[in-house]
């Protein structure tokens, strides 16, 4: 009966027993300690201390390691010292070191700098504690880094060596103390490896880790408040390598305001702006500033002659004009045409030079007289028509001529481009013909860059339209990349980064583009742009969380999380919101019939 009786006690009692607690779970599975690391399950670390500072330390000068994108721990350990004891010790430092200088003196050696730097700055640190401005302390400054290979560990340590080495700050490995330094990079307040260096007060003010960046000029913009520490993002794109932009942000993120916000600052400062619109967002702000609307439909009277050519310059050549205008004809109409087989391109090349030639228009007739004898499409038509080979092209080119896309790729230009602010409309062109509408302007506004130098912005809204097409995608990059000679900075806009990086020249766009903003993103398209700009986690997670107007703002090497903000006035100019726009529409009507 015993037996039994303890027999089920045993049971009982194995129900009562935790076989898995809480530290079981969130232990690694194998811990090994080495002589320069610890294996923790997959990963390794490395422990390392600071053991010597230059004279003097700049602040921020631990920003460049905190902000590697490499995981990490950092303890400060700051050991305070009596003051009596420091004055003691610097007391007797002054009189070996005065000692030493009159010894020289009186045997008639040159002066030690060296020696003589160190006795003014062992007296003037003595004065300021005396006055209490200074105090001083043992500081130890220990980290310790998570890699997953030893091949990375020993990279990560090279960046370590080479940031703090250029600084004059020298580390070193916890050498057969890894233990020890992983233990006081802990959150235990332990300092178990117990190397401190000697710090007053004012340098080790500058250790201070938490120094958010700083993106503001002397000259610029408002682009809007810095989230990190409240102060203000003025910028000027136009002292960077070059003026262009991309914005990727989900619809109702507030891209359109962010982007009209910069538009009516930069129209302050002179700057022309030029906007492709796709959505007619633009025509309030143009109608508030002055500025121009051309609505671009089949039905309107706006028209766009694709033959248009620049007026050539002093430093420009006559047939590099014109041999690039044909082949950007060419990149056209093969998306009107629905692609081209090489014989094809061949004989539409062909058959551009002679509509030209017979207009009098080559490299050898003079370039003043160009625009006088621009041809239009029906002319190219007529030449097609006369050529060998070219029946099929012919009749496919048929509709953009005298059937219905006629009344408006068989034009002459008739848009006067004289204001600072100008606006190209398409939302009512057919779907099926918005992309060729943006490359004809696009092809339109790059000849009035050519013509005229001087500092304008380019606004391309809803880019993933043009980059639908390999050679709409490569003359947006063309401007892109030759913009910068002729004082243009094109700024391209998508909220559809999927469609934009498919495309080849996607990542060359955003390579040859100094700022980029980045707004509040989708969870299906934060992947991919956490893969683009190498963002960290927590970048990715306020991209995702952020609120309307909010997010990342890089210009060349720096970046920050950024909130656009607009004066009562400016937002009376950009505001977005129908209900808004309708209440100042029918204010100004009403101002109007008083006046």
């Amino acid at each position: 009966m015993a037996f039994f009786k303890k027999k089920i006690e045993a049971e009982e009692k194995i129900f009562e027993q935790e076989t898995i607690n809480i530290r079981d779970i969130i232990a690694p599975p194998y811990i090994g300690i080495g002589q320069d690391s610890i294996k923790l399950g997959e990963k390794i670390a490395k422990s390392f201390f600071i053991f010597s500072y230059p004279r003097y330390l700049n602040t921020g000068w631990l920003s460049p390691a905190i902000n590697l994108n490499v995981p990490m721990d950092i303890s400060f350990f700051i050991h305070p010292v009596s003051s009596q004891l420091i004055l003691k010790k610097l007391r007797s430092k002054i009189t070996q070191v005065s000692s030493e200088l009159i010894e020289r003196q009186e045997k008639g050696l040159i002066r030690d700098p060296a020696l003589e730097t160190g006795y003014q700055d062992i007296e003037n640190l003595r004065d300021k504690i005396i006055t209490a401005q200074e105090k001083m302390f043992r500081f130890g400054l220990y980290i310790t880094v998570y890699e997953d290979t030893p091949e990375k560990l020993k990279e990560t340590e090279s960046t370590f060596r080479s940031i703090f080495e250029s600084r004059l700050i020298y580390i070193k490995p916890a050498i057969f103390k890894q233990k020890e330094g992983f233990i006081s990079t802990s959150p235990y307040g332990m300092d178990l490896l117990d190397v401190n260096v000697p710090m007053d007060t004012e340098p080790l003010s500058t250790t201070f880790p938490f120094v958010s960046f700083d993106l503001s000029s002397n000259e610029g913009i408002l682009y809007g408040i810095n989230r990190h520490n409240n102060s203000l993002v003025l910028f000027d794109r136009f002292t960077l390598e070059n003026a262009n932009m991309v914005v990727f942000a989900k619809s109702g993120s507030g891209k359109s305001y962010a982007i009209k916000l910069e538009i009516l600052r930069y129209l302050m400062w002179g700057v022309d702006v030029i906007v492709i619109d796709p959505e007619n967002e633009y025509e309030f702000l143009a109608d508030g500033v002055g500025g121009d609307f051309f609505k671009i439909s089949l039905t309107s009277g706006n028209h766009v002659n694709p033959f248009d050519l620049p007026v050539p310059g002093p430093d420009d050549s006559p047939e590099d004009i014109l041999r690039s205008n044909i082949i950007n004809l060419v990149g056209l109409l093969r998306i009107m045409l629905g692609g081209l087989t090489a014989e094809e391109d061949s004989i539409l090349d062909q058959a551009i030079t002679e509509t030209y030639a017979v207009r009098d228009i080559t490299p050898q007739s003079d370039p003043a007289k160009w625009q006088e004898n621009i041809p239009i499409m029906s002319d190219f038509a007529e030449v097609l028509e006369n050529m060998t080979g070219a029946e099929s092209l012919a009749r496919r080119l048929k509709k953009f001529t005298t059937g219905t896309f006629g009344g408006f790729f068989n034009q002459r230009s008739n848009l006067k481009i004289d204001k600072n602010f100008i606006v190209f409309g398409i939302r009512d062109m057919e779907e099926s013909l918005k992309t060729i509408a943006l490359y004809i302007i696009m092809r339109y506004v790059w000849n009035i860059v050519r013509t005229n130098l001087k500092k304008r912005i380019l606004v391309v809204d809803e880019a993933w339209w043009l980059m639908q097409s390999e050679d709409g995608a490569s003359f947006l990059f063309g401007l892109v990349k030759r913009g910068r000679k002729y004082w243009l900075g094109v700024t391209t806009i998508t909220q559809d980064i999927e469609d934009f990086m498919r495309s080849s020249y996607g990542k060359a766009i955003i390579t040859n583009s100094s700022l980029q903003l980045l707004l509040k993103q989708s969870p299906a398209a934060i992947e991919i742009l956490q893969k683009t700009f190498d963002l960290t986690e927590q970048e990715k997670m306020l991209l995702t969380e952020a609120s309307v107007g909010e997010g990342l703002f890089f210009a060349g090497k720096k970046h920050v999380f950024m909130s656009v903000k607009a004066s009562y006035t400016e937002d009376q100019i950009i505001t977005t919101n129908p209900g808004e726009v309708e209440k100042i529409k029918e204010a100004r009507r009403q101002l109007g019939s008083r006046g």
